[in-house]
């Protein structure tokens, strides 16, 4: 077991999601989706920014030639170098449904998953989104679409259907993914997975909602490495930082009647092991 995090940025964000190292600018991009905001990290100086959206903001991930792609209640979203003007890319609201976790893959495409508020079975999904702002569905009959991530390789994606208490793998060719199935269980008193990532070594790593951990997982599903944390919602890890080495775990406050004073927060697992470049949205 591990204890060893800081803090790296102190917030009280509502539900703290989705962080997102963006290796062109040096900082660590995450949401409060419920906040309707876009935070912004810069480790080497500790400068932060703050930018609202219009709509409820389930992940932020950035652009190839700057700026950055979000996916909203409505669907999915762009914004130009600067905060030049907001523009859609994808409109396709649905009474009752937001945008969730996203993550572009290796050629660039978003894959950006839905809910709906109640968390209604399935009323959700996972879509691949082209630079072009071309939709195709790739998983259908989901509660809450959370982490989506692909080994080093890219010929396996990772994804979490929250409720499912799984982390399933699917085959990949890029454009399509298949043949779902179970990759690791977490047990009933440990929580729900939520946002992961992969790591250099094929390995995934993924937070436990109500389980107040970040666990990592071999690529044979072997559980490896449990961090524990003193937040009882951990929402989403990424690795950040010049090297990838340092793990960022974003985390939450809703449903709290008791919030734990890091509620909210971003905490850092220093020199965790070693992330994985990652792709801007080509679009």
């Amino acid at each position: 077991m591990s204890r060893v995090f800081d803090v790296a940025v102190r917030a009280e964000a509502s539900l703290g999601e989705g962080p997102t190292w963006d290796a062109a600018t040096g900082r660590l991009i995450w949401v409060d989706i419920l906040g309707s905001r876009v935070h912004t990290y810069a480790p080497g100086d500790g400068r932060r920014t703050v930018m609202a959206t219009e709509q409820h903001v389930g992940a932020a991930k950035p652009r190839a030639g700057g700026g950055l792609v979000v996916n909203l209640r409505d669907g999915i979203g762009l914004y130009g170098p600067g905060g030049a003007p907001f523009t859609w890319l994808v409109r396709d609201p649905v009474p009752g449904r937001r945008g969730n976790d996203a993550a572009v893959a290796p050629d660039g495409a978003l894959w950006a998953g839905t809910m709906r508020y109640d968390e209604a079975p399935g009323g959700g999904g996972l879509a691949r989104i082209a630079p072009d702002g071309t939709v195709t569905g790739a998983v259908d009959d989901v509660a809450v679409s959370n982490g989506t991530g692909w080994s080093p390789d890219g010929r396996l994606m990772y994804y979490v259907d929250s409720p499912t208490r799984r982390i399933d793998v699917l085959d990949c060719d890029g454009r399509h993914v298949g043949n779902r199935r179970p990759f690791a269980h977490i047990e009933a008193r440990a929580g729900f997975p939520d946002g992961l990532t992969v790591d250099a070594e094929g390995c995934v790593w993924v937070a436990l909602w109500d389980g107040a951990a970040v666990r990592r997982y071999t690529p044979d599903g072997r559980l490896d490495r449990t961090v524990e944390l003193p937040v009882r919602r951990p929402t989403a890890c990424a690795f950040g930082g010049p090297d990838l080495r340092d793990l960022y775990v974003t985390t939450a406050r809703t449903g709290l009647d008791r919030p734990h004073p890091l509620s909210g927060s971003v905490l850092v697992v220093p020199d965790a092991g070693r992330g994985l470049p990652g792709t801007p949205f080509a679009g």
